[in-house]
């Protein structure tokens, strides 16, 4: 038989299979209320799926602008919070109240991460924003659970940067607001642990305490959460090796702000002035 005609068959028969179970379910359905009403909660049971699932379909659809809309919140509350912080230094050092709130010294973009690798002893992420978008190399790349990199390379309309989950990455970080410093750097095994190294052994610490971002340095704004003490131990008996676990999770990251001090340039400068060769 040929196939068109195979086609047409099987169409055929599905029709007058259909027909017969709609007047199936007629007849089933005058012959009594109990049947009547076994039919329409069928029905109603069939809609109720078919209504949630469409729904559901709309809802994972809306998720990217709802998503979008989060992210370009959060980039105005911690633009906010960081005048706020500038606010209170600026007090804090001239012992007086400032009434209009001053500018902060870092810039905030939001941004999303297009692909990252996580799995490698060297990990790197891209995003969705370039130098169209004012995004300059040696920024830094953070959530509000911590730091995720630091852009090496940008072009037009995307940035290539080096993931926390690098060895060639370390933040200034503090235990406390007003504990010890020391260097953060990945363990290199866990997506979620770190070494805060270098910390003297007179400054007390305990698991549990929060390890923050210091703001000794040029690239990322003091006060960003970065982990909790999970142990330690000392090393060549005059330092502690801290374990700590990172807040942020690597594997679900998606959405980042793009941050840059914008008095990072003269602090590079400062710096190679004092590193430089006398004369």
């Amino acid at each position: 038989m040929p196939r068109k005609s195979r086609t047409t068959t099987i169409i055929v028969n599905a029709a007058i299979f259909i027909l017969l179970e709609v007047a199936a379910l007629v007849m089933l359905s005058n012959r009594g209320p109990l049947q009547s009403i076994w039919i329409a909660r069928a029905g109603h049971s069939f809609m109720a799926k078919v209504w949630g699932g469409s729904d559901k379909v709309r809802y994972y659809f809306s998720l990217k602008d709802a998503n979008e809309a989060i992210a370009d919140e959060n980039l105005k509350l911690r633009t906010e919070l960081e005048g706020y912080k500038a606010l209170g230094r600026e007090q804090a050092a001239a012992g007086r109240v400032v009434d209009n709130l001053p500018g902060s010294d870092f810039t905030f973009s939001p941004a999303s991460i297009v692909k990252i690798s996580r799995n490698k002893a060297h990990n790197y992420f891209i995003l969705d924003k370039g130098t169209d978008d004012g995004i300059r190399p040696q920024s830094g790349v953070i959530t509000a659970n911590g730091v995720v990199g630091l852009i090496d390379a940008v072009d037009k309309h995307y940035s290539f940067g080096l993931l926390m989950l690098n060895s060639d990455i370390s933040v200034s970080s503090r235990i406390g607001h007003e504990g010890a410093t020391g260097r953060l750097s990945w363990d290199g095994r866990s997506q979620r642990r770190a070494i805060l190294s270098d910390i003297p052994l007179q400054f007390k610490f305990n698991p549990g305490d929060t390890v923050w971002t210091s703001g000794f340095s040029a690239i990322f704004p003091p006060d960003i959460p970065l982990g909790i003490i999970r142990d330690s131990r000392i090393v060549g008996g005059a330092v502690n090796e801290i374990g700590v676990e990172l807040l942020q999770d690597f594997s679900s990251l998606r959405y980042v702000t793009v941050v840059e001090n914008l008095g990072r340039e003269e602090i590079t400068y400062l710096e190679n002035l004092d590193t430089a060769p006398q004369q």
